[in-house]
């Protein structure tokens, strides 16, 4: 893919592009993390963009107060934990669909997030300049974000491979029912899942208000799209099961690539869409014709 993006356009391998698109890898590639955590256990989260605008605005209406900033952070994430148990709540405990969960959440959270901000956006204030540096900053030449998302891509990966929730997790999503026989408390880690989602949905929040330097409710429109795509071209199966952090990490950079490359070349946002959605299907025909064949 990288030979093929460098041969339609000569400036994709320019280090300064190159550094855009691993920033674009970390921004997406957090969200994807989380989103990988909840299609382990069979289900989907569509309200991650909305929590990136509520995010959004409540650290930069927090700011605007005189909040300092390690205290206003915490704040942000908890805020991210409370959304996403809602959620596990609702799938785990009352047995609703996550999609209707999730998207009844995601409407209620955008509207909370309009309601605050007063349909217009926020901004933090003088005050607030150092912690433009987390998602603009630079630390030895390369983008603070990537530096968040390989901390995040660890931790995510240590706890689904080395520790008894993450095999939970796998099982969860392999079979429910033989996880439940064998001692796995499956509303539990459902509702787990759930709360890491939001929680890695809010540090994206709080990235996107420190590039974006206001915090807008209209802000995360579609994240959900692109968190999906990012685990099922990195080999999350939507059947639930399956799928690694390593794989998360390649879906990032293949999304990121294509959609670098699609602007090189000029084309249009609205036919990059048309992209995105061809590759979600093409991803999901591959998984569901691997699993006939097996």
């Amino acid at each position: 893919l990288v030979m093929s993006a460098s041969f339609i356009s000569s400036q994709f391998l320019n280090p300064i592009n190159i550094l855009n698109v691993l920033r674009q890898v970390a921004l997406y590639g957090i969200l994807g993390v989380g989103m990988t955590f909840v299609i382990l256990t069979k289900g989907i989260d569509l309200s991650v963009g909305s929590t990136v605008a509520l995010v959004g605005v409540v650290g930069a209406l927090l700011m605007e107060r005189g909040v300092p900033i390690p205290l206003m952070i915490p704040i942000c994430l908890a805020l991210g934990a409370v959304v996403g148990a809602v959620n596990g709540f609702g799938v785990s405990y009352w047995r609703i669909p996550a999609f209707i969960t999730t998207l009844g959440t995601m409407v209620m959270v955008r509207g909370f997030a309009l309601m605050l901000a007063d349909g217009g956006t926020v901004k933090p204030g003088k005050a607030a300049e150092d912690f433009f540096f987390l998602g603009g900053g630079y630390l030895f030449g390369i983008p603070t974000p990537i530096y968040v998302f390989v901390i995040v891509c660890i931790l995510a990966g240590v706890t689904l491979k080395l520790t008894p929730f993450g095999r939970a997790v796998y099982a969860v999503g392999s079979n429910e029912e033989a996880a439940h026989l064998s001692g796995v408390n499956v509303p539990l880690v459902t509702f787990g899942v759930y709360i890491i989602g939001s929680v890695l949905a809010a540090l994206s929040g709080l990235i996107f208000l420190s590039r974006l330097s206001v915090g807008d409710p209209n802000s995360g429109l579609g994240l959900e799209l692109e968190a999906i795509t990012i685990a099922v071209i990195g080999g999350a199966s939507l059947f639930g099961g399956e799928g690694t952090v390593i794989g998360t990490i390649g879906g990032a950079m293949v999304l990121a690539i294509i959609a670098n490359v699609l602007n090189l070349a000029g084309v249009s946002p609205f036919s990059q869409q048309v992209v995105k959605g061809a590759i979600i299907i093409l991803a999901v025909l591959m998984e569901t014709g691997r699993k006939a064949r097996k």
